[in-house]
């Protein structure tokens, strides 16, 4: 059995808000924005640059109140979502220059380097870039 975790759904205010954070900010590869008229929605999915394969995020607009109480907050204050990288200073440079707030500060950990930053809705990211094996 071979199994891949596909999509990450991403609860959001508005679309075109959310494509400017992760695809004007973060640099990430927009894949698909396709309306679906049958709903009322649209189908965007973005992914981080260089992706090879991982997950990719599912970018859902709020409807109703139940959900857009979530908004920002889909994991109860925890880190919601890693994102791993190559090279972690030029990435954390690259998005502090862009206002990415930086939750908090960069810190040597056992598994690399990390620092917590706050997305467009305030949900918490790890930037990660994993300590080479010995």
């Amino acid at each position: 059995m071979q199994q891949s975790l596909g999509l990450i759904s991403l609860v959001v205010r508005d679309y075109d808000e959310a494509i400017a954070f992760y695809v004007g900010t973060l640099g990430f590869t927009l894949i698909d924005d396709s309306f679906m008229p049958e709903q009322n929605k649209r189908w965007v999915i973005v992914a981080p640059p260089g992706d090879g394969g991982g997950a990719k995020l599912l970018l859902a607009r709020a409807v109703g109140d139940e959900q857009s109480v979530r908004i920002g907050n889909q994991t109860g204050g925890r880190v919601f979502l890693f994102l791993y990288t190559d090279d972690f200073w030029r990435d954390f440079n690259a998005y502090t220059s862009k206002g990415v707030e930086f939750f908090r500060e960069p810190s040597e950990q056992p598994y690399g380097t990390v620092a917590v930053f706050k997305d467009l809705c305030g949900n918490l990211w790890d930037l990660v870039q994993l300590r080479q094996p010995q």
